[in-house]
């Protein structure tokens, strides 16, 4: 697949616009409900689904049915790295206001991990060819680990990552706003906001290194390889809002997602023996996904949204306004005295 250099600035160029046109369009810190979350993750799928078919269209169908086996692929692990922000943003109470700027930045965090996980994985596919085993192997003791302990859940109370953060960082016990860090007393303090956007670059990291050998088993291009986790990765924030509160609807994911990392780690490793068509894989994949969500739907049918439960990680508070306003430079403060005198 010879693709010039042309075209991978221009779809960073079109990731660049499409964030730029995210962060605008949530400028202002709201709630997002399931109408507005249902809009945007069909604006999501769509601009996927779209780029896809100029693959098709440019470079054949071969590659189109590539990148499309790969977008499916990181969409549905997605679903359950959306499951564990879900539990994040529950342990540390994050007011629903807050919480697309900190999956905003995790996401361009995410894009640019991939990026070099990518990077790696070309360098390491070129040179030592018998790499792929390796990844085979990895990715069927994956699966098999994600059936066995299929009911178990992350945990932020346990992570070592936090109690690091906690120990080298100080934090307020306070939301102040968006914000990520403030300044009291001359001193910088993170809020609690940081610490949720750290956990969840950490585990966007986690995730990484399941989904990267996967769309490697589907497809050794570059360009698709990065296309794909791009175009899947941009619409995780709207899916986040628009499943979160159903986490518990979806109970035979997990054992589709183990089907299939074990399917396209059968497909790695049989290489050199069987080629697998494309078309076929994309089908395997496809009807995994489909019996395990609808099979999780029909038998929780009934059941309402619920918010998602996890053990708390620290009591935090919203900051009031007073706290807020305190922030501010003493200028300013001044100034909307002023303002309210006049």
């Amino acid at each position: 697949m010879d693709v010039p250099f042309w075209a991978w600035l221009a779809v960073l160029g079109v990731i660049l616009v499409m964030l730029a046109i995210d962060l605008f369009a949530h400028r202002h810190a709201h709630v997002i409900g399931v109408r507005e979350a249902a809009g945007w993750s069909i604006f999501w799928v769509l601009s996927g689904i779209t780029f896809g078919m100029i693959v098709w269209t440019l470079f054949g169908a071969e590659f189109g049915q590539q990148y499309f086996a790969g977008f499916v692929i990181e969409k549905s692990l997605a679903v359950d790295n959306v499951f564990v922000w879900a539990v994040i943003f529950a342990a540390f109470a994050v007011p629903p206001q807050f919480q697309h700027r900190v999956l905003f930045f995790g996401v361009i965090g995410a894009l640019v991990f991939r990026g070099l996980f990518i990077a790696g994985g070309v360098v390491l596919i070129e040179n030592f060819s018998w790499i792929l085993y390796v990844f085979a192997a990895f990715l069927i003791f994956t699966g098999v680990q994600m059936a066995r302990h299929r009911d178990s859940h992350y945990e932020p109370q346990k992570s070592i990552v936090l109690r690091w953060f906690r120990r080298l960082v100080p934090m307020t016990d306070a939301y102040y706003g968006q914000r990520f860090s403030v300044r009291q007393n001359g001193l910088r303090l993170a809020t609690p906001l940081l610490a949720v956007l750290v956990l969840i670059e950490v585990t966007d990291i986690v995730f990484a290194v399941d989904s990267i050998p996967a769309i490697f088993a589907v497809t050794s291009e570059p360009f698709l390889v990065f296309t794909a986790n791009a175009f899947a990765i941009l619409g995780l924030r709207a899916m986040y809002f628009l499943l979160a509160d159903l986490m518990h609807r979806f109970i035979y994911l997990k054992i589709g997602l183990s089907f299939l990392l074990i399917w396209v780690g059968v497909k790695m490793l049989l290489l050199d023996v069987i080629k697998i068509p494309t078309g076929v894989s994309l089908g395997v994949i496809a009807l995994i996904l489909t019996v395990s969500i609808v099979a999780s739907l029909r038998a929780t049918r009934g059941q309402a949204r619920r918010p998602v439960d996890a053990a708390a990680v620290g009591a935090y508070r919203v900051a009031t306004d007073e706290e807020i306003a305190a922030l501010e430079p003493s200028w300013r403060r001044r100034a909307v005295s002023r303002e309210r005198v006049n």
